[in-house]
């Protein structure tokens, strides 16, 4: 169900609405009974860029090596996780 906004024409009052889309738009204001004018929708922001829909998926380079530097973590080699390193010590040890 989407959320309409709305605007008084007589008090200049701004209200939202969550209603069906199927129900008849309101025509009075809440505040003076004045008429009221529903208002054109921006609706969402959605970004649909790279391989998925989280905001993370698409950041760019430099901002993850500033956040490297930040948290303190060094950069890994590629392919190599943290846990790789550790069973490869485990293994050459016996």
């Amino acid at each position: 169900m989407p959320t309409y906004e709305y605007e008084c024409d007589k008090c200049g009052h701004r209200f939202e609405v969550f209603q069906s889309m199927s129900e008849p738009p309101r025509k009075r204001c809440p505040k003076c009974r004045g008429k009221v004018r529903r208002l054109v929708g921006g609706g969402a922001g959605i970004v649909f860029k790279g391989s998925g829909f989280y905001a993370t998926d698409y950041r760019s380079s430099s901002y993850k090596e500033q956040k490297r530097k930040e948290s303190g973590d060094s950069p890994k080699p590629k392919g190599e996780s943290k846990d790789s390193g550790a069973k490869k010590e485990r293994g050459s040890a016996s």
